[in-house]
């Protein structure tokens, strides 16, 4: 290599931290995350949180580097729900992340231009989040976990898995999606030759074993929990009253099997979260 080729690598090498100084930093990207049934120590929503940052990072997102993940809890209180959606709005998010049905209502209420993607949400349409699947439209968009003819399913197994089963309590949310869910489990229950009893929801464990008394009459009684927002306690206890009392029960999701159920049958709550939103 001639000299003056040297000096020439030299003098451009000799630039280069100037021109690196010059490049403008990569802005770093804030999401707001709210899970609104569940607690910080529940491990259905440690599960979901790390498959979404895996899946952020698959795709070069690493927070505390390019993006900012800022989380929040619902826990099921409706108030601090509200809360919380403020408090990230507040803090200027690119995109915020919806976990359940009530997070995407505190979102929306605090605002109608943030992207909002919401996940393991039930009749986005119905519930006036989206005006049509195909085309969403205004600020918000996602997936949803449940086809309430799902419930129908339910029933169809617990009659394959205890054919002598001729009443059923359906235990439900009391809104549009639990309302829905019973009424196509209702729709098939004549032909299975199986009497439900609706059951709301319950966030005390003592309420739930009440209403389990006063449902049970026999050994042909069984059990069906409906997809919402119920918390690890709430799993735990139902899996629980379901097993003292000798009670065949379907469940929605498998986190309930995890907590020691019996069989479940239903959409698959942590890939969303770490496929779909990341894309």
């Amino acid at each position: 290599m001639r000299r003056r080729e040297v000096i020439g690598l030299l003098g451009g090498a000799t630039a280069w931290p100037v021109v690196a100084a010059a490049q403008p930093r990569e802005r770093i990207r804030r999401i707001g995350l709210m899970l609104s049934g569940l607690t910080p120590d529940d491990s259905e929503g440690q599960t979901r949180i790390t498959a979404f940052v895996q899946g952020l990072q698959e795709r070069g997102w690493m927070d505390g580097r390019n993006v900012r993940i800022e989380y929040r809890w619902g826990i099921g209180d409706p108030e601090r729900q509200r809360r919380s959606a403020a408090e990230l709005m507040a803090l200027s998010p690119d995109v915020v992340l919806a976990g359940g049905n009530s997070a995407v209502e505190a979102f929306q209420q605090a605002s109608r231009t943030v992207p909002i993607v919401f996940a393991n949400v039930g009749d986005p349409v119905g519930a006036g989040y989206i005006a049509t699947l195909a085309r969403p439209g205004g600020n918000a968009t996602g997936f949803m976990n449940i086809e309430f003819s799902l419930a129908a399913k339910w029933l169809e197994l617990l009659k394959q898995i205890a054919p002598r089963v001729s009443r059923a309590a359906v235990f439900r949310y009391p809104n549009v999606n639990g309302t829905s869910q019973f009424a196509a489990a209702q729709a098939v229950a004549p032909t299975l030759g199986v009497e439900l009893t609706p059951i709301d929801g319950r966030s005390d464990a003592g309420e739930m074993e009440h209403a389990f008394s006063g449902f049970m009459r026999g050994p042909n009684d069984g059990i069906i929990v409906t997809s919402f927002g119920i918390q690890q306690p709430q799993r735990e206890a139902l899996v629980a009253l379901a097993a003292r009392h000798r009670l065949p029960a379907v469940y929605p999701f498998r986190r309930f099997v995890a907590d020691g159920g019996l069989i479940s049958f239903g959409a698959d709550q942590v890939t969303p979260w770490s496929v779909d939103f990341a894309k």
